[in-house]
């Protein structure tokens, strides 16, 4: 547990693994139990059917949310499921205390199917800065970690993401459709051009986590929900990647983002992706 005089620094220093066995916990716990074995009334819509929340959402969620303050004392949790009951609780995101921004479950719909690919994602944040984060898809037993200057490590090993190879098409997994304004489909439209093969995303945190072991060249997404980014963004960072708005500004956790944005590989990637987003030449 943190003392009042410790800094952010001294606490990943010592308690890092501890977060990870939370998460591990929540997961083994209120995730897996129920992972191919939902019942009908354990399943409800949000915004609409592709907008998806199970008890495993939400248990795992409350588990975290105890069980992280516990480890950083005067810190609070910013969860997607508290958030979509009262909407206010997001600001915590831009305010002076430390702040776990959690999403017990990403990637709900391929976990309603039975599929592998979800993941609890964790990130620890401190005015507008994501200082951590823990990405888990425990179907796949894969655990992925950053920690602000100390690099990306999965399963233990550290990720660089590298460069693309020269002359193959850019990977890129893009906002589906569903998620996309008008505007929104034209400038992800723009990705459908020679040198570029486009993708409908699965679970944003595993997507981020391809393009930080080089599987995947880029993401383009649409929306600002930090929990759905904040645990990756860094990830990618840490691996050597970047990400851009079309703007060209890195993309801010606290919102007001120009979008689309990316997160690439590599710089040069992160441009070419923006200046087709955008509308420029690549």
């Amino acid at each position: 547990m943190i003392e009042d005089t410790e800094t952010i620094d001294e606490f990943l220093a010592r308690y890092t693994e501890d977060v990870e066995e939370a998460v591990r916990k929540a997961a083994a716990q209120e995730v897996m139990p129920r992972w191919q074995r939902l019942a009908e009334h354990e399943v409800d819509q949000k915004a609409g059917p592709h907008d998806l929340v199970t008890d495993a959402d939400r248990k795992a969620e409350l588990y975290l949310t105890a069980a992280l303050p516990a480890l950083l004392p005067g810190s609070v949790v910013v969860g997607e499921e508290a958030v979509h009951a009262n909407p206010a609780t997001y600001e915590a995101i831009r305010g002076g205390a430390p702040v776990w921004i959690v999403d017990p479950v990403d990637g709900t719909r391929q976990f309603v199917r039975g599929e592998t690919g979800f993941c609890t994602l964790v990130a620890l944040a401190h005015r507008g800065v994501v200082r951590a984060s823990w990405t888990y898809a425990p179907a796949r037993d894969r655990f992925a970690t950053a920690v602000r200057g100390r690099g990306a490590h999965l399963d233990g090993r550290r990720l660089h993401a590298g460069p693309p190879e020269p002359g193959r098409e850019l990977r890129v997994a893009t906002s589906h459709p569903d998620y996309t304004t008008d505007e929104q489909k034209r400038a992800l439209l723009a990705l459908r051009t020679p040198g570029v093969a486009p993708r409908p995303c699965g679970s944003a945190g595993l997507e981020y986590l391809a393009v930080a072991r080089g599987e995947c060249d880029a993401v383009a997404f649409s929306w600002e929900a930090a929990w759905d980014h904040a645990a990756g963004l860094l990830l990618v960072e840490e691996a050597g990647g970047t990400h851009l708005t079309i703007t060209g500004e890195p993309f801010r956790i606290t919102g007001g983002n120009e979008l689309p944005f990316t997160a690439a590989r590599d710089a040069a990637t992160a441009r070419r992706v923006v200046g087709l987003l955008s509308g420029e030449a690549a």
